[in-house]
């Protein structure tokens, strides 16, 4: 059964990540702030996704709207899947087509990284890189999926 609440182990985490390579991964200061993101591809056992330049899976949520952040409204959300920013043109990697890579602006500042329109997102308790046990997790009244190089929902 998937996990349906946010965790004290969770929010421990999500506080951790933020204060350390998360961060700079998310646009703030620190060595990966003046790159631009990185957008790839890895082989998992859901198939091809979209993973960042470190290889975390890259999540959509389904309550979003075509090129707007909804998780930035909710409370606690951002802590736990914190958005994969930019601070210039997002770079695709192999098998990604740059055509489909943009950036929104944040509610609060910053740039986001789209692709085909989703919003991209990052799991602040991911275990490392290729982690997809979180692909399909129910939290903040909506799913976190996967998306694959054409842009579409991996569940």
């Amino acid at each position: 059964m998937k996990r349906t609440n946010v965790t004290l182990a969770s929010a421990v985490l999500a506080a951790t990540l933020a204060a350390s390579g998360a961060a700079a991964q998310a646009g703030g200061s620190g060595a990966h702030a003046s790159r631009a993101a990185t957008v790839s591809l890895r082989h998992t056992a859901l198939g091809k996704i979209l993973v960042s330049g470190s290889g975390r899976t890259l999540y959509e949520f389904s309550r979003d709207h075509a090129n707007r952040n909804t998780c930035a409204t909710i409370s606690e959300c951002p802590a736990t899947w914190p958005a994969l920013k930019a601070t210039s043109r997002p770079t695709a990697g192999s098998g990604v087509r740059a055509s489909l890579l943009s950036t929104i602006r944040l509610p609060h500042g910053g740039s986001q990284v789209t692709y085909a329109g989703h919003p991209l997102y990052l799991y602040a308790g991911d275990s490392g890189p290729g982690e997809t046990t979180y692909v399909g997790e129910r939290a903040f009244g909506g799913n976190w999926y996967a998306i694959n190089a054409a842009g579409q929902t991996v569940r």
